[in-house]
This record gives structure tokens, sequence and C-alpha cells, in this order.
């Protein structure tokens, strides 16, 4: 099977074929994960410990359902209330971790890089499930599960990433990976929101969101992430709807069958009609919370498979 890493720390990495592996086994998940007994045993025998050092909802909780799903022994820790409060470094917290034995470790962290570096303390597979403003590799996947069975294909789209793209690291493993497999990626927000590196993404810059949407197949909303501002990005929330949030008049200048993404939490009102959220013909956002379980699953699967595999001159 195409998938040859030991991690799960960013897209970047990745080659194509891999990530054609780990949707194509997502795929049998979304299908179990639709039956009355959802139970599998991928993981079984095999410890997950969850560490959030961000406060999560819907990523915390899609991995422990994984997890679960598969017969892991599941262990949330709560890290606001850790060693890490009462003066341990995370290179400590990692090697403490790592004398229990896990098999798997899922780590969100605000600081980027601090996922690649507990990586390399630990004898365990470590996913990454968000790091500072650098890689969310399981949102881009799940968002590209999500493309791939609504459109039935994950090729040569026109894909629009709009809104607050410079805090995002949702924007930055999504154009990762759509460059990979060969869409066109347009980025549409005020230059305030925009990275300082633009110009080295490999995409279409639009400040207009009429003239950017024009013609594309997905249309992606991002959240304004104010606990990542520390300034006047924007001159009010009122203003930022009129101009860049997603209503049915600005719908319209993309393709007719063109879906709507957002990777949550909505702020609706503010990037995004409540109303066009809701729309079954349109919006495809709970589906992404559905592909996002099983595109966990799918990762956990393979890295263990890795993780079992003797060496050859063993």
């Amino acid at each position: 099977m195409a998938f040859r890493a030991r991690h799960l720390l960013g897209i970047e990495p990745l080659h194509p074929a891999e990530i054609a592996t780990l949707l194509d086994l997502a795929d049998t998940y979304v299908d179990l994960n639709r039956q009355p007994d959802k139970r599998a045993d991928a993981l079984a025998g095999l410890t997950q410990i969850n560490m959030f050092f961000e406060a999560s909802t819907r990523t915390q909780a899609s991995f422990e359902i994984a997890g679960k799903r598969l017969g892991a022994d599941v262990m949330n820790m709560t890290m606001q209330a850790s060693s890490i409060k009462k003066g341990e470094t995370l290179i400590d917290t990692a090697l403490t971790l790592n004398a229990m034995h896990p098999d798997l470790l899922v780590v969100r962290h605000p600081q980027s890089g601090a996922v690649d570096l507990l990586a390399q303390k630990v004898n365990c597979a470590v996913l990454n499930a968000g790091d500072g403003r650098h890689e969310h590799p399981t949102q881009a996947l799940l968002d590209a599960l999500t493309i791939r069975r609504a459109k039935g294909r994950l090729n040569r789209l026109n894909i629009a990433i709009c809104g607050d793209i410079a805090h995002s690291r949702v924007a930055r493993s999504n154009i990762l990976l759509l460059h990979k497999l060969e869409n066109r990626v347009r980025l549409i927000g005020p230059p305030t929101l925009m990275p300082a590196q633009i110009g080295e993404l490999g995409v279409e810059v639009y400040h207009d969101m009429r003239e950017g949407l024009s013609g594309c197949d997905v249309v992606m909303m991002l959240r304004l992430q104010r606990e990542r501002m520390d300034g006047g990005f924007i001159p009010s929330e009122r203003e930022y709807y009129h101009r860049y949030g997603l209503d049915a008049e600005k719908l319209a200048y993309a393709n007719p069958d063109a879906i709507v993404m957002h990777p949550g939490p909505m702020n609706r009102g503010v990037e995004i009609d409540g109303t066009l959220a809701d729309d079954i013909n349109r919006s495809v956002i709970q589906e992404q919370v559905e592909m996002g379980v099983a595109v966990r699953m799918a990762a956990m699967d393979l890295l263990a498979r890795n993780m079992r595999v003797v060496p050859a001159d063993a």
C-alpha cells in the first residue's frame, strides 16, 4: 500500500499517491461509520493519547471517536491543567509520555513546529492536529475527501479559499494538497488578511469577492481568527461581511453547481450567511464533519500498519 509515512505532521511531505491511498481507505470508513455496528479492530491493543494545548471541539472529538471505533484505548489529556502549567517543558512532557509507551500521539499546539519537535522525542506515531499557523493536515485531507465525493474528482478544479488566509493553518494545508493534485487555487480576502509571502504560494490572489468567485467549482470559507490577531485587520465585522461574507448574491458568480465549505466553527453573519450554510443543495459543511472521522480513522490505521512493519534486516 502506497503510504510510507511514520508520522502525519503535514501535507508537504506526502506524495499524491499517499494522499490517494489515505482517501481511498477513508472512503471505506465512511461506509463503516454509516452502519449500525461501527466497530473495527485496526487499532486493537494500541494506546492513543490526545494532547490538545488549544481548545477544540470538532477535531478532538473526531480523533477520539475515530480511535474508539478502531478499537484503541483512548486517553484525552487536558493540557490547560497539566504539568505544563507547573513549569514543565514540552520536551519533558514528551519524554514522560514516551515512558508510558503510547502508540499514537495526537497533538494540537499554538506554536508552529511544536508537533514536529515532539515527534523527534517519542517512539510512537505522531499526528498533527494543528500547530500554530503552520499546518492542519487532517483538515485538508477531510476537505479533499469531501470535494472528491461531491465533485467526482479531485483534480483540475477551480477552488477559492476566502477570508482570513494570513492566520489560517487550514488554508496552508489545503493549498499544499490542492496544488499536489493539479487544481487551480484562488485566495480571496482583504490585503490585511493575506500572508506576507503570498507570492511563494503559487496561487491567484483577489481582493474582490465577486471577481474571485467567477467560475469556481468549490468555495471554501474561513473563520476570522481573532485570537491570533494583534491589531486592526478589518474595519468592523459588519463591513467585513458586506465585502467578504458569502451570501447568495456573491455565490451566484461561482459555477451553478459550486459547493460551499467551512472548516468550522462558523461565525454566521460574519464570514457566511446562515441560510446558505444550511442549504443542503450547496453546503457540504456537515459532510466535512462526517468525513473528518473517516479520514482520521484512515490516517491512524495507516500509521499503525507502518509501526507493525518489521525491517528486512531485523
